[in-house]
């Protein structure tokens, strides 16, 4: 896949930024995270099942999913949607519920690029370093790479376009 994921991971800084382009618009990417359906079909590594339990995605809405392993092992996640703007940005806490209490910030972006692409691009802010060092310990990088190159997957599925609403396929089409 050509496109990846550069993580940066500022040496003594509680925080981590990201950023990944994508074949297709913004307006895509987004979706991807907004709808539930498609979300629970990329989020987090590849071998794990997601389950929605909640997904309220706008701007005082919350969500929480839960990953399943082949042995059983579960990870769940939540957190708050602080401001979303379609297709712009998404500010979010974000907290693993197996280590209760390590919140993030995490803010994200969306922008368009020159011929239908996009590019993700946010901080993740830990409450402290020690806390970015475990989740980095514990694979967020490789769980982050892969969850992003499942995205662009599903994308790419051809039902998926399709199914695109009529805003998001009118933006596409101005992009080409």
């Amino acid at each position: 896949m050509a496109n990846v994921l550069n993580l940066n991971n500022p040496e003594g800084l509680p925080y981590s930024e990201y950023e990944r382009e994508f074949d297709y618009p913004a307006a895509e990417v987004f979706r991807a995270h907004a709808d539930p359906e498609l979300y629970r079909q990329w989020i987090g590594p590849r071998g794990l099942t997601t389950r929605i339990d909640e997904h309220d995605y706008r701007s005082g809405g919350s969500f929480r999913f839960v990953q399943h392993r082949g042995d059983g092992i579960e990870h769940a996640f939540r957190g708050i949607f602080h401001s979303v703007r379609d297709n712009e940005f998404i500010l979010n806490t974000f907290e693993y519920e197996g280590y209760p209490g390590v919140v993030t910030l995490e803010y994200t972006t969306f922008e368009d690029l020159p011929g239908g692409r996009s590019r993700l691009a946010g901080r993740s802010v830990f409450p402290d370093l020690a806390s970015r060092i475990r989740y980095l310990a514990d694979g967020m990088e490789t769980g982050m790479a892969e969850g992003y190159d499942r995205l662009e997957e599903v994308l790419a599925d051809k039902e998926m376009h399709h199914g695109l609403d009529a805003r998001s396929s009118a933006a596409a089409g101005r992009r080409h």
